[in-house]
């Protein structure tokens, strides 16, 4: 009996382990893959026509496969975030813009693009961040260096208007006059006294074909600051009001 149980266990292992293998096999094989490749030819043919509609869907599906190529990857990042930015999503198209700098953080262009899109939603800082970084990796483009000094020339007249915010165009410091002391105590008027102060002149500078034309405009501008300490302080009088009129006619004579 013992032989005849050792003979039959010989037989059925093989048996047995080629099922099994068998088995297995099958299973593997047809198992299908979860996520087959995207052909990227639709996402790129509408890049290419600028349909923006179509972009923004059949490049989403490519984008989000892991089995895209990373050179597809990238370029359906660069349309779709073209497709945001044209928008108004500022937001979305600095993401993808961001995503495509990870991929490949050598892309001049798309620093110079993510750039513009942070200056566009005011955060100059990073704007002027990423035209240097674009300027770094290509000292020939053009778009980043005229940017980055368009940027920079903005960002220094913003820093010399806050320097003189809230500031009148004379030395408070030795201010004597009961109205000049009410304008330096006063930032709406300070602010209105420089901006007199300020297109008075150019209004005076640009009068270079008639030098009498100009020394008229001083005149007038030497009168109304008369009429403004005589009158300060008269119940009838509104330092507000008359300074007011005053700027809207001196911005009337510029633009014309």
């Amino acid at each position: 009996m013992r032989e005849f149980l050792k003979i039959l266990i010989a037989a059925l292992v093989p048996f047995l382990l080629c099922t099994a293998l068998s088995e297995r096999g099958f299973a593997t094989g047809a198992e299908p893959d979860k996520e087959p490749p995207i052909d990227p030819a639709p996402c790129f043919a509408a890049i290419s026509a600028n349909d923006d509609d179509r972009v923004a869907t059949v490049c989403g599906a490519l984008i989000d496969n892991d089995k895209t190529a990373k050179a597809d990857r990238i370029k359906a990042l660069i349309g779709r975030a073209g497709v945001y930015g044209r928008r108004d999503q500022l937001d979305r198209a600095i993401g993808d813009y961001d995503t495509v700098l990870r991929l490949d953080p050598a892309l001049a262009d798309i620093f110079n693009s993510r750039g513009e899109l942070w200056r566009k939603k005011g955060d100059r800082p990073r704007a002027l961040q990423d035209f240097a970084a674009a300027i770094k990796l290509n000292p020939d483009h053009r778009t980043a260096k005229a940017n980055y000094k368009s940027l920079a020339q903005e960002l220094e007249r913003l820093g010399a208007q806050m320097a003189v915010a809230n500031k009148p165009s004379f030395n408070c410091a030795t201010a004597k006059r009961p109205v000049e002391k009410a304008i330096c105590a006063n930032p709406e008027l300070a602010n209105l006294d420089r901006e007199i102060d300020a297109v008075n002149t150019k209004v005076v500078r640009e009068a270079n074909d008639s030098p009498r034309a100009g020394r008229a405009l001083q005149r007038a501008q030497d009168e109304f600051i008369a009429r403004r300490n005589a009158g300060f302080g008269r119940p009838d009088y509104d330092l507000r009001k008359e300074m007011k009129a005053r700027l809207d006619y001196l911005l009337a004579i510029r633009s014309h």
